[in-house]
């Protein structure tokens, strides 16, 4: 469970990930390094991700999904997320010091170029550590969330590109 709240917070939520230039629309975030705990590379069993939330009792997977849609996120069947970044959020500086994103607050945010790095405080789970968004083109970026708990380590990189203008039909919104 501590996993999926972690990875919820940080993979599911555009505000870590987006940066300034970047294009409004359905977006697709895909996992290249995820280690947990010290654990070898986990970023090719994300697939099983989405199969592991089959296995949940219907009402906790309904729930679990309700939620990924309220943030506009749904899984894909290859372990990718699918998220909305709206024109609003394309449009704002969406990553600043005291920006509270689920159970993290980001600290200590600075930009220099097409980077911005900076620090996360977690809450349930307790954890903390450092980010990175890189935006290569507006249709592209990637980030690096290194974190450190008591319950163990995360690192975990993803690349994410614009796939579409409109969100509507993937999240059935």
């Amino acid at each position: 469970m501590w996993l999926g709240a972690m990875l919820g917070a940080l993979m599911a939520t555009p505000g870590v990930s987006a940066a300034e230039g970047i294009r409004p629309g359905l977006w697709e975030f895909r996992s290249t390094h995820l280690s947990v705990g010290g654990l070898p590379d986990l970023s090719s069993q994300m697939g099983m991700l989405q199969q592991q939330l089959q296995l949940l009792p219907p009402d906790v997977r309904a729930k679990v999904e309700a939620q990924m849609a309220q943030r506009g996120v749904r899984l894909g069947q290859d372990g990718t997320v699918r998220s909305c970044i709206t024109p609003a959020q394309a449009r704002s500086d969406t990553i600043y010091s005291g920006k509270v994103e689920g159970n993290c607050t980001l600290t200590d945010v600075r930009k220099s170029g097409n980077t911005v790095t900076g620090r996360l405080n977690c809450t349930d789970p307790q954890a903390a550590g450092d980010f990175r968004a890189r935006v290569d083109s507006p249709e592209r970026f990637a980030t690096r969330v290194m974190l450190k708990s008591p319950r163990g380590d995360l690192d975990l990189e993803t690349d994410a590109r614009w796939v579409a203008a409109r969100c509507d039909a993937d999240l059935g919104r």
